[in-house]
């Protein structure tokens, strides 16, 4: 779609940030050395990037997700609900919850059809996770349990379609070895409505925020954590 220009100009909140659209080759950067999973998202991506003092200092990434059916216990079209699927950032000034409200700006401009944005944070990673409670999202609970594999070497999870998608059997061959396990995983699943009748929909779902991660981490540093234990708030008025 075409990218809203004139949303870099008014994005630039002070004399030391300035978001805008995000080259392939910056985000790829930012998420190979600034984001636990190392990878870029497979499917097609919106990429919108953050500078401080003219240096670039991370990337927000949305998508459409790994899961074809996201978007049935909402009601809505596959085209109108979309993934948060990557927050890579070094070191910053600006609180993630500020930049990300920007960004969501930013895709409501280029994408008027999304209705709703949805994201998850993964527990073994130490997310609860701070900058979506610090930006008013919806926390819908924990999601349903799935399975990963873990390599037995080096302990390194990789998502079972990873591995599925190969030769017919491979993952069986894989686990018969002793080279990789099964694990079965839950993640928090946050949603933020993009117009004022998703956000009636959904309300009824909101439960009350998980509390605070014992341990830092790339995603959600110290200085982003939002409060424990209260519904969401305005804070990102439609």
């Amino acid at each position: 779609m075409r990218k809203n220009q004139s949303l870099a100009q008014t994005a630039r909140m002070s004399s030391t940030l300035k978001i805008d659209w995000a080259t392939h080759e910056a985000a790829k950067y930012a998420v190979e050395n600034w984001h636990y999973s190392e990878c870029m998202p497979i499917f097609k991506t919106v990429k919108i990037g953050a500078w401080e003092d003219t240096q670039f200092v991370g990337v927000v990434i949305f998508s459409m997700g790994a899961a074809p059916q996201a978007h049935c216990p909402y009601k809505i079209h596959p085209r109108e609900i979309c993934e948060l699927t990557r927050v890579a950032f070094r070191n910053h000034k600006t609180p993630i919850s500020r930049i990300l409200s920007i960004c969501i700006k930013f895709l409501k401009a280029q994408s008027p059809g999304l209705k709703l944005i949805v994201s998850y944070a993964d527990p073994e990673q130490g997310h609860h996770c701070g900058i979506y409670q610090a930006g008013g999202w919806i926390y819908e609970g924990v999601t349903t349990p799935c399975t990963q594999f873990e390599f037995v070497a080096t302990g390194k999870r990789v998502h079972s379609k990873t591995i599925c998608t190969g030769r017919r059997g491979y993952a069986t061959e894989l686990k018969n070895k002793g080279v990789i396990r099964s694990v079965k995983l839950i993640k928090h699943k946050y949603l933020m409505p993009l117009d004022n009748e998703m956000k009636r929909q959904i309300l009824p779902l909101a439960k009350p925020y998980p509390k605070r991660a014992s341990s830092e981490t790339r995603d959600t540093p110290s200085d982003q954590l939002g409060k424990a234990g209260a519904r969401p708030s305005d804070a990102l008025p439609l």
